[in-house]
């Protein structure tokens, strides 16, 4: 068989497994949103999920697809990748024995139906036999993955390729030093200059939710959202998720007296949305190369249009004429200046990691990052967890925990095993500064655009130069050498913080 005709040959088996696959995601969309909650039917999804488990690694792990990966010679570099992360994803599965990987998937499903009811109940010792079952099981496959090796790396590497402990302990602490610092001098004040002591125009009020959801979504397609290619829901915990770029689907929620936590929430989901529908459909569809690079980099993405974006005070230029028709009474008599202090005020710190403003929310992913770092080098024991959960937060954020759901218990990614999974969103919003920054130097009339509502510009410069090239890179790193000229570093993360909040404080 000539080499051409070997790579066309494995292009159409990983074409089958990503369909395969792609259906997996819309059960898992489906269970979160739309799946009645009856436990008959939390049972059968979790026996069908497992089978379709079962299939997806049967084909992930069959010889014939070692072999053409092996023999596949490709020369277009992009082609070169797509084989490179074809031997990853097969190197890696053929290691997990099936009945592993099927039990992934049943623990999954069951994971997701005893977190809702053990955060309903506030019950952390209801949900502890399934995270242990989980602590075990991932430990368990890192082990066969990479022998020997820290089990916390091999997982991280999961969500964040060529990541390590080592790297975040090297960049992370930065971070925290610069927001220590910050969040005492914000603290110190009473408000941002622009508003007085209980001023903020987006909380506290009441807002229609059925009017926050049409405003979202306006918000949403004017951000370049396509409806042909997705939809939007309400669930517990935002998500994007679907069957790939053209069929994506983001949910949000919405809360009566806050109208921020819905509007924001929105375009955070937006942007990972747009990351998804930005990804190559043509030559490259349901190729490992065109999928999102990590979990970081999609972060990036969202945080990019939530905080570089959304929270800029170009944005509450666009955004005060959209409050004012649908919220006419509300924002009446509400000045631009107001409404970006209001959307980006330092309140007192939420002990809810989706609620937290910009400014605290690093110091709730140090502290998930310290215990999963824990879990998986045996140095904490699950039922030690809620303590030290509450510990963590009183020392970093001076709160007290009223109780599981709002602690231990607020967070979904431990019930499906994803450790290593938080450490993403602090990276992936230094990855959006650093490609924000970027994007400025590109598009000079940038901020200006945004001001006016025209976003195709920047949105368009993020698909070329991001969301195109998928799973090119080897590594974050490399993406960020071909965005910004240069790999990870705290810098525009921690001046975007003490430039931002200086300005708004006065400090």
């Amino acid at each position: 068989m000539a080499s051409d005709d070997t790579y066309e040959k494995l292009k159409e088996k990983l074409s089958e497994i990503d369909c395969l696959s792609s259906l997996a995601g819309l059960a898992g969309w489906d269970e979160l949103t739309m799946m009645p909650p009856g436990e008959h039917a939390a049972s059968l999804r979790s026996k069908a999920s497992a089978a379709l488990a079962g299939v997806i690694h049967q084909k992930s792990v069959d010889e014939e697809l070692g072999r053409l990966i092996a023999n596949a010679k490709p020369e277009h570099p992009k082609d070169v990748a797509n084989v490179k992360r074809a031997k990853e994803d097969y190197e890696r599965s053929a290691k997990i024995p099936g009945d592993m990987a099927k039990k992934a998937a049943e623990l999954q499903s069951e994971g997701y139906q005893t977190w809702v009811k053990a955060r309903t109940a506030k019950d952390f010792g209801m949900f502890s036999p399934i995270l242990g079952q989980w602590v075990e099981l991932v430990k368990a496959r890192c082990e066969l993955i990479k022998p020997g090796e820290d089990a916390f790396n091999t997982s991280l590497d999961e969500y964040e390729r060529g990541m390590t402990a080592e790297r975040l302990d090297e960049i992370f602490p930065v971070v925290k030093e610069c927001v220590v610092d910050l969040i005492q001098k914000v603290y110190a004040k009473e408000s941002p200059v622009a508003l007085k002591k209980g001023e903020n125009v987006v909380s506290g009020g009441s807002f229609d939710v059925d009017t926050q959801a049409k405003l979202s979504k306006e918000i949403a397609l004017k951000l370049g959202f396509d409806l042909e290619k997705g939809r939007l829901d309400v669930s517990v915990h935002p998500f994007t998720g679907g069957c790939g770029p053209g069929d994506v689907r983001m949910t949000t929620r919405y809360k009566e007296n806050d109208l921020s936590e819905g509007l924001t929430g929105t375009i955070h989901e937006t942007g990972h949305a747009l990351y998804e529908q930005g990804r190559n459909v043509t030559e490259y569809a349901n190729q490992p190369v065109s999928r999102a690079h990590s979990m970081g980099v999609h972060e990036s993405q969202s945080l990019l249009w939530e905080r570089m974006v959304a929270l800029s005070p170009s944005f509450a230029t666009f955004l005060l004429p959209e409050l004012k028709k649908s919220f006419p009474k509300e924002f009446e008599n509400v000045t631009e200046a107001q409404l970006h202090a209001s959307l980006n005020v330092v309140r007192n710190p939420s002990v809810i990691r989706v609620e937290a403003d910009e400014l605290t929310y690093p110091l709730h992913i140090l502290l998930r990052t310290e215990l999963e770092i824990g879990l998986m080098r045996g140095e904490i024991a699950i039922d030690d967890l809620p303590k030290l959960w509450n510990e963590k937060m009183k020392q970093y954020l001076n709160v007290d925990i009223e109780d599981d759901s709002r602690g231990v218990l607020q967070d979904v990614h431990w019930s499906s095993g994803a450790f290593g999974y938080f450490p993403t969103y602090l990276l992936g919003a230094m990855y959006a500064c650093q490609i924000f920054e970027a994007a400025k130097k590109a598009l000079p009339t940038l901020e200006d655009d945004i001001a006016k509502g025209t976003f195709a510009p920047l949105r368009e410069w993020l698909r070329v130069n991001v969301h195109d090239r998928g799973s090119e890179c080897d590594s974050a790193d490399d993406l960020l050498v071909l965005v910004t000229g240069k790999p990870l570093d705290a810098e525009a993360f921690t001046k975007y913080l003490t430039e931002k909040y200086t300005k708004l404080y006065n400090l």
